[in-house]
């Protein structure tokens, strides 16, 4: 409580300092500030040339984040941005091979400004939108953030959106089922604990879910921002962890047509994947399409052979239509996603260790290579339909402006079972979701930025087939926060508070005739807030400290489910009276950018109230409680939500040597640790469950020729990825066993082909676990799988050796 107080205590401080500044400045005591200049319709206009030579730099990117607009030098290093009403915006100036520009510049009427960009071998500024008020420098956020680009997703080689992030940001995880499932941790917390963005919108499908994806196509993505941390105080209920904010439609540069079509090839489940997508902006109009498609077979490693029924295929379509003047910007976001995942069960013949299947009648049948060459899935799988569509709307209201956001998204998830009744769904959640948020952002003054804001979600979820987990429900939520930034010198402080107020209503169901579940209300109401600071001690060291209180509402599965999972051995009950959770976390860490060396480290301490888990239900014998599932016969063992009191702490650290002058070889080194526990011991255990295992990744990087007249930018890389072992699993319960540790080696090249100054295509492949490891990564589910009686082994192992190839081809249009 003493450190809550501290939170609001910093806060209260903050805006003192802010009324004080104002009263100083009018006082005479210092010089006044910068004026902000009325309302005014301008033009932003300049070059961009080469800080060594002077040479002009076409095809530069700029770009105003707030008003989500911008454009390319021409061939004479000439920009122009127009329609933008008077005021201050930060604006980023990309271009491969050199550092990136962020400055605030004002604009008012007719404004010329010049940029002079430098070559760098690494990118050392960025911009975040995540967890902030309005577009800040990364270096300005007290918050740790990682930025990942759609040239850096291009060189990963992944099977889903998540996987992609864990194999590349520190302290980020996936609790995966099979290679189309992967829910993201951060930290160590994952499920309802993160909160998923996507294009400005709340994702929201069943995150309680164990076998529960996010049903992103990674294919779309342009853009991810990585926060770690609590982040409650601007998105509300559930980012107690941090936010994965996906970014996969945005308008291209004014008086351009863009179009991208991308192939790729895997070897080891035969995965293949097509994206293709056309946009453009003329006169403030906008427009973007896009298709994806993929597909897999089953994959394989040297323990299990294939592993049956780990196929799976998904589509995506989507587009976006807006338009932007000086009165601000509107955009229409549509996107429609399809997947049919199938669900490792595991179960082996007994004789031969090979992987079985059911047939109708309730029959088996040993897989064979027909079962395995395909991507349609067998029983059990699920088909997940995700739509959304979404306003996006930023209007100029006096000297400030308004952002208004409203959407609807609908996520339908059938799962099939049932040999004898192949075609209809065992169990069908239909949840509909209308978010929404409103940001007034106040004028800008010298040194200050400030926002109010509202937004919150009404939900409503239906059952529409016999097997029920959780019942009907009924869900609203609204949130009001206050967040301030003050950016003076070298000294950034950041500071804010929200309140919120969530009711759930759970509705009365009963089964053949028999309540299965009782009607029940809850409300749920909760303070946080976060204050921080970002020193930039020198030009090369940047200082970060931020402490935050979070909180999570229990979900639906937490307070109210009653029944089994599929492809586990349990039957889960709800607590109708469990508590929100609540966090109080400190993050402290340092930032270093040289010519040789690029280091930054973080530090977290994370205390959580109120922790939600689940244990085993005893009999009055004192021994298991044991259920009978009517629909499998299965004996399964019934687990009951508890709430405990948890500790979690750990580290990031992450260094990219590049020695001058060998600007063309990179040595990147990234550690990530997180430990957590109960304060008191569980079944014999303090340990917390689903808490990754420490990872060192090594890369060993050389790139060159980024002027080719031919080839350019080319990209060779060697990987070290070696997790440490996992010895302090939450074995209470028989729930989680220790991992032993694994050392993976990978390696890449890849190039763009270049033909008078234009890219015709890029091309990458990669090499992923050449040794061939068979391994279980401590998060993976499937690790728990049935024995094989053949060769003593439990579980399922994760894939095997892969190669994999992507094709890119991009096209670039003027629109006159």
């Amino acid at each position: 409580m003493k450190s809550v107080n501290a939170i609001f205590t910093f806060i209260f401080l903050l805006i003192s300092l802010y009324t004080y500044s104002q009263q100083d400045l009018t006082s005479g005591n210092n010089p006044p500030p910068v004026p902000v200049p009325p309302p005014a319709g301008g033009v932003l206009t300049g070059k961009i040339t080469d800080a060594k030579t002077g040479e002009a730099l076409p095809g530069a990117s700029i770009y105003v984040h707030d008003l989500k607009k911008g454009t390319m030098s021409d061939d004479k290093g000439m920009y122009r941005i127009a329609n933008l009403n008077g005021g201050k915006y930060l604006i980023e100036i990309t271009y491969r091979g050199y550092s990136t520009i962020i400055e605030t510049v004002t604009v008012n009427g007719d404004t010329q400004k010049d940029f002079v960009l430098k070559e760098a071998v690494v990118e050392n500024e960025e911009v975040t939108v995540t967890g902030v008020s309005s577009a800040t420098r990364i270096r300005q956020s007290s918050q740790p953030v990682d930025v990942l680009k759609k040239e850096q997703l291009f060189n990963v080689s992944a099977t889903n959106a998540i996987d992609a992030l864990a194999k590349t940001v520190p302290g980020v995880n996936g609790l995966s089922t099979g290679p189309a499932i992967s829910k993201p941790f951060i930290r160590g917390l994952g499920y309802n604990r993160v909160v998923t963005i996507n294009d400005g919108m709340r994702q929201e499908g069943q995150q309680w879910g164990d076998e529960h994806g996010i049903e992103i196509d990674d294919y779309s993505i342009q853009r991810v921002e990585v926060l770690k941390g609590p982040a409650s105080l601007m998105y509300g209920s559930d980012a107690l962890a941090g936010v994965i904010n996906i970014i996969s439609q945005r308008p291209v540069a004014e008086g351009h047509i863009i179009a991208n079509a991308l192939g790729e090839y895997q070897t080891n489940n035969a995965l293949r994947g097509f994206y293709g997508d056309v946009a453009g902006t003329k006169n403030g109009f906008s427009f973007n399409a896009y298709g994806s498609y993929k597909g897999a077979e089953d994959y394989k490693n040297k323990y299990d052979g294939r592993v049956f029924n780990s196929k799976f295929y998904n589509q995506n379509v989507g587009g976006m239509l807006g338009y932007s003047g000086t009165w601000g910007y509107s955009h229409l976001l549509v996107s429609n996603f399809n997947q049919r995942i199938g669900m490792v069960e595991g179960d082996r013949d007994s004789a031969t260790g090979a992987f079985i299947k059911a047939m109708p009648g309730g029959a088996e049948a040993i897989t064979t290579n027909s079962d395995f060459n395909k991507i349609s899935p067998e029983l059990p799988y699920q088909q997940i339909r995700h739509f959304k569509i979404s306003s996006d709307n930023n209007f100029a209201v006096g000297k400030g402006s308004l952002d208004v956001l409203l959407g609807y998204q609908q996520n339908q998830r059938q799962e099939f079972g049932n040999p004898d009744e192949a075609a209809t769904p065992d169990a069908w959640f239909n949840l509909k979701t209308v978010n929404y948020a409103v940001r007034w952002h106040l004028p800008s003054t010298q040194y200050w930025k400030t926002t109010i804001g509202v937004n919150g979600m009404s939900q409503t979820n239906t059952n529409k087939a016999e097997e029920v987990i959780i019942p009907d429900y009924d869900l609203f939520d609204i949130g009001g926060f206050v967040f301030t930034h003050y950016n003076k010198n070298k000294l950034s402080l950041t500071g804010g508070i929200r309140f919120d107020s969530r009711h759930v209503h759970g509705k009365p169901m009963n089964i053949d005739n028999e309540l299965k579940f009782a009607g029940f209300s809850r409300n749920f109401s909760n303070i946080s807030g976060s204050a921080g600071l970002s020193y930039a001690a020198s030009n090369l060291v940047t200082l970060k400290f931020n402490v935050a209180r979070g909180f999570r509402a229990p979900n639906l599965a937490e307070l109210a489910s009653n029944g089994a999972h599929e492809g586990t051995n349990r039957y889960e009950v709800g607590v109708n009276n469990l508590k929100s959770e609540t966090s109080l976390q400190v993050d402290g860490g340092f930032e270093l950018n040289s010519e040789h060396v690029s280091l930054e480290t973080s530090l977290f301490y994370n205390h959580i109230n109120n922790f939600i888990f689940y244990e085993k239900v005893l009999n009055g014998a004192g021994t298991d409680s044991i259920l009978t599932d009517p629909d499998t016969g299965d004996e399964l063992n019934v687990y009951r939500f508890d709430q405990k009191d948890a500790n979690l702490y750990g580290a990031e650290l992450a260094i990219d040597i590049h020695p001058h002058p060998l600007d063309w070889l990179h040595f990147r080194n990234a550690f990530s640790f997180t430990r957590a526990q109960f304060t008191g011991e569980v079944d014999g255990t303090k340990n917390i469950p689903f808490i990754p295992a420490a990872r060192l990744f090594t890369d060993l990087a050389v790139s060159l020729l980024p002027k080719g007249k031919s080839l350019r930018n080319l990209h060779i890389n060697l990987e070290s990825d070696y997790t440490f072992k996992q010895d302090h699993p939450f074995t209470g319960f028989d729930t989680e066993t220790a991992t032993p540790d694994y050392w993976l080696i990978n390696a890449g090249i890849g190039s763009d082909f270049v033909s008078k100054g234009k890219t015709l295509f890029s091309l990458r492949f990669t090499a992923y676990n050449l040794g061939n490891v068979a391994y279980q990564n401590h998060l993976s589910r499937l690790k728990y799988a049935a024995v094989n009686n053949v060769t003593g082994r439990t579980g399922v192992f994760n894939m095997g050796r892969n190669f994999g190839i992507k094709l890119n081809v991009p096209l670039t249009f003027t629109w006159n």
